[in-house]
């Protein structure tokens, strides 16, 4: 007898077919990789806050700090705040929205420089007796603005480019170790570069202050960071449940 003459039954023929044309496995439900839209308004805000930040610890930087044999300057409390709003963005909306902020707190900061330079040369009223305390605090400025660039700038793509590739790897899974493992690379190379250029503005012209000067600020930074990241996570996670993309 002709086997077509019988009807196979559906489930039989189910598992009779190919695995090629069987549908593949959805991945585990919240592992997968996700980034949200910046369309919204929370992108902007978080841009902008971190273009303020920047440009604040630019002016700070320029006046060394000493807690008895530590030495950093008058910038460390604010920059640690641009890395976390740069976890956040870079988790929320991956690495090229990330890219886009930085650049634009780049661009910022090079204009706010270049007003300090106008504000300093203009000619000062008669009864204005504030110019050498202007110049003094702004002048050195614009080498910090272009030690705090070039640092801001290696280190937050070096941020933001390690952050993304492991979540694209470990999906939503890891967060913390994807925070601490970024903050290291980011902090490192920002402070390297930072450093190597502010030293002698504020006046550090020997290796080991300098070394110093280095471990501190990157020690420092990079705790500050990890020690705070319980608060970044959270923040992501509100903005996350903030998010349609993520809804």
């Amino acid at each position: 007898m002709n086997p077509a003459d019988h009807p196979v039954h559906p489930a039989a023929r189910s598992a009779a077919a190919p695995a090629a044309d069987r549908p593949a496995a959805a991945p585990p439900s919240g592992t997968a990789a996700r980034f949200a839209p910046t369309g919204t308004g929370l992108y902007a805000i978080f841009t902008a806050v971190m273009a303020v930040v920047l440009i604040l610890s630019n002016i700070g930087a320029s006046k060394g700090v000493t807690f008895g044999p530590i030495i950093t300057d008058g910038g460390f409390f604010l920059f640690p705040l641009a890395y976390i709003i740069g976890d956040v963005v870079s988790e929320v909306y991956g690495f090229r929205a990330s890219r886009r902020a930085i650049i634009t707190t780049f661009v910022l900061s090079a204009f706010a420089a270049g007003c300090y330079w106008v504000i300093i040369a203009l000619p000062g009223a008669e009864w204005y007796d504030g110019q050498d305390a202007l110049a003094r605090t702004l002048a050195p400025v614009p080498l910090i603005v272009l030690a705090s660039l070039l640092g801001f700038l290696v280190g937050q793509l070096a941020n933001s480019w390690l952050m993304v590739r492991l979540k694209r790897r470990a999906g939503e899974r890891r967060l913390f170790g994807r925070i601490a493992a970024s903050t290291l690379v980011g902090e490192f190379l920002d402070t390297l570069v930072f450093c190597s250029i502010a030293a002698g503005v504020i006046g550090i012209t020997d290796v080991p202050t300098f070394l110093n000067y280095v471990v501190v600020g990157f020690v420092f930074k990079a705790v500050v960071e990890i020690v705070l990241s319980p608060v970044t996570m959270w923040v992501i996670g509100r903005v996350k449940r903030a998010e349609p993309a993520y809804a």
